[in-house]
């Protein structure tokens, strides 16, 4: 596998700091685990299948560059030579699919580039180009335009960059265009005052007889062009500038574009998982599918002390539990491996839905927290379950400690409810207490620990079931609310719902490389 950017991973390094000292809550740490997923997807993991061949769409150009002892003229800021570079350079990335071929002349021509679109190749080629390395001072366009003729290319589109050649007749240099389909596009560098020509030395560059060289644009390239429907430019202000008059010239020729096999590596892009992953795991803590987190919790080793089977088991039950298949609910929570507060409160919840309310007890009295509210609401809903079993005393018990943890609408109301049950039990019968919940029992976020200082255990956070009276009490309720006229309308707690270039590898691969 390969990292395209691998230098974001370092951004890994301040998120690592932040996970060590992250809080204790859950949404803290499923955040930094969706920082740390985008981080890697932005970073661009791929599978590199290879080189692969594909076909695409360029032109061929053949730029041919004068590098002639002329070329060292400075008539052209900064010199002739290095303002055709740059040029050449611009051209380059205009041209970013077109199949370039790259020859240096002077005396004789010679093949720096074979014809390919990774066009870094050609820059390569001209920055390993040493001009104080050639020594020779004419040019011969007959020799060039005669290479040029023998590529195996059909249209060939050439760019001509030079200050002039020695030749003085044109017929030549006309028939070898003409004859082998030549389209030509002159960049005559140089001034007609012309410039005289520097050596390494200091000194100015002499003919045999001591006279200093004077170098002038040739004016046979002007006929050149003109002679076979070609295009004839001179520098601009700026090579960017020349690079655009190229790249029109070169539009407007009416050759087609070649379909050109290129072998390039080709990579299959991993980064739609981690970006997958982070969505995911945002909408869980943003929604209300904020109990899915407990298969996340096993997976990141959080305080969800349970296997990954126990976890898919534990997401059945509540699937069933939301579903009233109570009776599967209670089955799936009785074999799990590994016990937990949010299991436990989830398989008392399906008992007492089940009418099982000794049962339902006997779990809720078992279960053991350091959170308050986790405490308040076992409370709560073993005060139900004895009052659904009319054994008011105890339900009075219960409700009573849960309102000396905190305040509690309606435990307040179900207490009060069951002293005016026990009053009327003889005409009435038995009426249940109001739920605290009509859905499943509180969410994860409800019965998390508040701030209160104190340490909770690995098993503190509770289960997004219902371990309340539910709906049915309610209903039971609202029957005997003509009896009992001073009772106020009950307010449901709130149920809180926080869930969460490569640069181308691509090489061309050449069968004969230069």
């Amino acid at each position: 596998m390969s990292i395209l950017y691998p230098y974001l991973l370092w951004l890994l390094i301040p998120i690592g700091v932040l996970f060590y000292y992250r809080s204790k809550q859950i949404t803290d740490t499923i955040h930094l685990i969706i920082l740390t997923l985008l981080v890697i997807a932005l970073s661009r993991p791929a599978l590199d299948k290879g080189p692969q061949e594909r076909k695409v769409d360029a032109k061929e150009i053949i730029i041919a560059l004068d590098v002639s002892y002329s070329m060292r003229a400075n008539d052209i800021e900064p010199n002739r030579y290095e303002f055709a570079v740059q040029t050449i350079e611009s051209l380059l990335k205009k041209n970013l699919s077109d199949n370039i071929t790259l020859i240096a002349f002077t005396t004789n021509p010679l093949l720096l580039s074979p014809p390919t679109t990774d066009h870094q190749l050609i820059s390569l080629a001209l920055k390993s180009l040493r001009l104080e390395n050639i020594l020779t001072h004419g040019t011969s366009l007959e020799k060039l335009l005669t290479k040029v003729s023998d590529l195996p290319i059909n249209d060939k589109n050439l760019i001509l960059i030079t200050d002039g050649g020695d030749e003085k007749d044109e017929l030549i240099l006309n028939s070898i265009i003409e004859d082998n389909a030549i389209h030509p596009i002159i960049l005559a560098m140089g001034t007609t005052s012309g410039s005289t020509i520097s050596k390494p030395d200091g000194s100015f560059l002499k003919d045999d007889e001591g006279n200093l060289v004077v170098s002038r644009i040739n004016p046979l390239l002007e006929v050149l062009s003109s002679q076979n429907s070609g295009t004839y430019m001179t520098p601009k202000s700026s090579p960017e500038a020349t690079a655009n008059e190229l790249q029109d010239a070169l539009d407007t020729l009416n050759t087609e574009e070649q379909q050109i096999s290129k072998m390039s590596h080709s990579y299959l892009e991993l980064y739609p998982i981690p970006l997958f992953l982070a969505l995911i795991l945002f909408l869980l803590v943003h929604t209300r599918g904020v109990k899915y987190l407990l298969v996340l919790s096993s997976l990141l080793g959080s305080q969800a002390q349970a296997s990954i089977f126990d976890v898919i088991t534990l997401d059945n039950a509540y699937h069933s539990y939301t579903q009233e298949d109570y009776n599967r609910s209670k089955e799936m929570l009785s074999h799990l491996s590994t016990k937990t507060l949010q299991s436990q409160v989830a398989l008392a919840n399906s008992y007492y839905k089940l009418g099982e309310y000794k049962q339902a007890i006997k779990i809720y009295t078992s279960i053991r927290s350091t959170s308050l509210h986790v405490k308040q609401m076992l409370f709560y809903n073993i005060a139900n379950a004895y009052t659904k079993l009319e054994s008011y005393d105890k339900a009075r018990k219960y409700y009573t400690q849960a309102l000396q943890l905190g305040e509690d609408d309606d435990a307040s109301a179900n207490l009060a409810l069951i002293a005016l049950l026990q009053e009327k039990k003889a005409s009435l019968g038995i009426a249940h207490p109001q739920s605290q919940n009509n859905s499943s029992s509180k969410s994860e976020d409800q019965e998390q620990e508040q701030d209160d200082g104190k340490e909770t255990r690995s098993e503190d956070q509770p289960s997004s079931g219902s371990g309340s009276g539910g709906s049915e009490q309610k209903r039971k309720n609202k029957e005997k609310m003509k009896l009992i006229e001073d009772q106020q309308s009950k307010q449901e707690q709130p149920i809180s719902s926080k869930i969460y270039e490569m640069i181308n590898k691509g090489y061309i691969h050449e069968k004969q490389p230069w």
